[in-house]
């Protein structure tokens, strides 16, 4: 059978190939009804190799929803993302339901672009970074009418449920491990805070805790744009030209912490006798260093399976009792770089 390659295939072609109605080819392909084992092997076997692909939106239009799950993230090059994004398969790969990516690049306006045009396809599911959003995109949240995860954070209040860690809880947590090392001068290096708010929270945990303690940090340095280890390296010879009395940097993410660490290595600084330092994300691509750094683990894919049962479990039984609140609990990883005392 030839079909033009430019119409796509409908069940009337698959019905044709077969020689059984396209009511029938319907139950087969939606595994419904009763279909003898011949007839269903004989219009699979056509469907696959005529490339059939059936049309879920039109099949929407009975149920409204169409079995795709909204994920929104910052960033795709960030590597903390692909991770999530994992745990979220590994769920939703057990299911009917398959997951659809939108990237905002941290940018609100962006953001409301992205999920407006997601629910416009009427998904059954969203997934979404963080808790701060435009008004406009909280309203569609709230009015979708479908599951909704905000994931990443739990220090706020989400528009339904929400998974992650209290980033404000890590950055304290750091700060009293930094301190209980015996460290007292201490630099900041992170991203700019007003776009990215996990990063901020996780500062403002991290200076409440160190005043708590008498401590101030002595220099700090903000930059825009992708983490990587040029920056960190930059931005650590900066740092320390201007405060070389510093004696432990924290850093808003691993990748500009191994940046840090290579330049420090380079210049041989003793670390972590002469400096400490510290990173945020456990990335595992950064074990190969000549010094492991230490850092703190995000729960990144346990994250991501948590968003992802609780939107397949409420999608299984809207009435169920499901945990909707669910904040992990991350531990430092004092590796080669943060003395313990």
């Amino acid at each position: 059978m030839t079909t033009d390659n430019k119409r796509p295939l409908t069940l009337r072609d698959v019905s044709e190939a077969t020689g059984v109605s396209e009511m029938t080819v319907s139950r087969v392909l939606r595994n419904r009804g009763d279909v003898s084992e011949k007839t269903r092997t004989k219009v699979l076997t056509a469907a696959k190799e005529l490339g059939y692909v059936p049309n879920k939106i039109a099949g929407a239009l009975a149920s409204k929803r169409v079995n795709l799950v909204a994920v929104i993230i910052p960033s795709l090059s960030n590597m903390v993302f692909p991770e999530v994004l994992t745990g979220v398969n590994k769920v939703l790969e057990n299911t009917e339901l398959q997951p659809v990516v939108g990237v905002t690049d941290y940018q609100p306006e962006k953001e409301e672009k992205v999920l407006y045009e997601m629910l416009s396809w009427r998904p059954s599911g969203v997934i979404i970074a963080g808790l701060e959003h435009t008004e406009a995109a909280r309203a569609m949240l709230n009015a979708s009418g479908i599951p909704v995860v905000e994931i990443m954070d739990t220090d706020g209040k989400p528009v339904d449920a929400m998974v992650g860690i209290s980033h404000r809880r890590a950055g304290s947590e750091m700060a009293k491990a930094i301190i209980k090392a015996g460290y007292r001068h201490i630099g900041f290096m992170g991203t700019k805070m007003p776009l990215d708010h996990r990063a901020r929270k996780r500062f403002e945990g991290f200076t409440e805790a160190l005043a708590k303690e008498g401590v101030e940090i002595e220099d700090r340095a903000f930059y825009s744009g992708g983490s990587a280890l040029a920056k960190g390296r930059e931005m650590t010879a900066e740092m320390l030209e201007r405060s070389p009395d510093l004696d432990f940097l924290y850093y808003s993410n691993d990748m500009i912490g191994a940046g840090g660490l290579l330049y420090l290595l380079e210049q041989g600084i003793d670390v972590p006798g002469q400096i400490g330092l510290a990173g945020f994300n456990g990335v595992e691509l950064l074990q190969g260093l000549p010094r492991k750094l230490a850092t703190m683990d995000a729960c990144r894919q346990e994250i991501g399976r948590k968003a992802a049962e609780i939107i397949a479990a409420q999608l299984e039984d809207p009435d169920a009792e499901i945990e909707r609140h669910v904040t992990l609990t991350p531990t430092i990883a004092y590796g080669d770089t943060l003395k313990r005392r």
